[in-house]
């Protein structure tokens, strides 16, 4: 007779195996059974691991369920099912849907909280602390990667999508959502007033002479779901339209229009965008060229162009002035002709400039000779 013991510690137990098949669990204590042909085998698991992990799960899950019942916790999600499992009331792991596990009932008190995903997915925040604390240090609880984590800063909010649909709305703060059984996307949009720049922008002229043109545009978004309701992307959508009404601006005006009146353009362009705008969530509060910059060639012709300008008006104005300079003359000359006194205090007049710049003057015969007869200047 052949008999064989089996020793199980306190903190473990052992799967009993004829042949290879499942006998019984054993539990801690001395177990002997008779063995004649040394069939029997023992295979040991500490209760410490409390997860069981053996190729028998699934036929115990199937086979066994009263084994199940009496040693291990049973676990097994829904599609749209996850779990947060604690040991001794703390986090040690999140199970996701369609999990199928059993775990050992030994020392280690287990807890399974069972989470319904197929309505809410917003992580509860009494879990927040347990699920992200432990990131604070460096580590992660598993599974814990199926948490999304958003942040969204002061004067902002969140487009938050689930499965390409715009949900909900995100005021400034953090939020946290399972992530399990669904797409999340969050896009996070600046409320305040915000600056888009349209450069670099070739455009011919009513006339065809190539310009570009450098635009700025002050713009807010004023309802956030009506933006993203009417386009993907609000921004690519206003940056467009800022560029055809440019376009449309500069290419039905003259160079000449253009550079006698810059601000046609701005009010052009405002005017385009404050249509194309409306009811789409967008608010463009100004609109300003920044720069028209000129080819190489045509900065030349226009600096000859004024050159000529200038050069023509000082003519005007010299000639203007020789014609008044001559007038008055003409005028003078009248009043003298008729006047003998006037003529003879030109006279006087005339010689004081002549002697302020003679040292020495002679003069005979009185003042009638030296302004009839002779003038003596030595």
């Amino acid at each position: 007779m052949v008999v064989r013991k089996f020793y199980v510690k306190q903190d473990e137990r052992a799967l009993l195996f004829k042949r290879g098949d499942f006998v019984e669990v054993l539990h801690p204590g001395e177990h002997v059974r008779f063995d004649p042909l040394l069939r029997l085998r023992a295979e040991k698991f500490a209760l410490a691991h409390t997860r069981f992990q053996h190729r028998l799960a699934d036929y115990l899950f199937h086979a066994e369920p009263e084994v199940v019942a009496r040693e291990f916790h049973a676990v097994e999600l829904g599609p749209a099912e996850i779990a947060l499992r604690t040991e001794n009331g703390v986090l040690v792991e999140v199970l996701a849907p369609n999990t199928r596990r059993l775990y050992w009932k030994g020392y280690v008190e287990l807890g399974f909280e069972r989470i319904d995903l197929a309505n809410d997915f917003a992580v509860d925040a009494k879990h927040v602390p347990a699920l992200m604390g432990t990131l604070a240090r460096g580590t992660q609880v598993p599974g814990a990667e199926g948490v999304l984590a958003v942040l969204v800063p002061a004067y902002h909010v969140g487009v938050l999508t689930v499965d390409g649909k715009v949900e909900k709305l995100l005021e400034a703060g953090v939020h946290y959502f399972w992530k399990f059984v669904r797409e999340l996307r969050v896009e996070t949009v600046d409320l305040r007033l915000q600056a888009i720049e349209v450069a670099g922008q070739e455009i011919l002229t009513k006339d065809k002479v190539p310009l570009r043109v450098n635009l700025n545009a002050g713009y807010r978004v004023t309802d956030v779901l009506a933006a993203y309701a009417k386009q993907a992307k609000p921004v690519d959508y206003l940056y467009k339209e800022l560029q055809f009404g440019l376009r449309g601006a500069v290419g039905t005006r003259t160079l000449d229009e253009l550079l006698e009146n810059k601000t046609a353009i701005d009010q052009a362009v405002a005017e385009h965008i404050a249509r194309r705008v409306q009811g789409f969530g967008l608010e463009v509060e100004s609109v300003g060229v920044k720069d028209i910059i000129l080819p190489g060639d045509m900065k030349l012709i226009l600096a000859k162009v004024v050159e000529a300008e200038k050069a023509a008006m000082a003519n005007v104005i010299r000639r203007r002035e020789e014609t008044a300079a001559t007038r008055s003359l003409l005028n003078t000359a009248r009043v003298m002709e008729d006047n003998p006194t006037a003529l003879r205090l030109k006279e006087l007049e005339t010689l004081e400039k002549v002697t302020e710049k003679i040292d020495k003057i002679s003069v005979f015969g009185g003042l009638d000779a030296v302004l009839k007869d002779l003038v003596k200047i030595r």
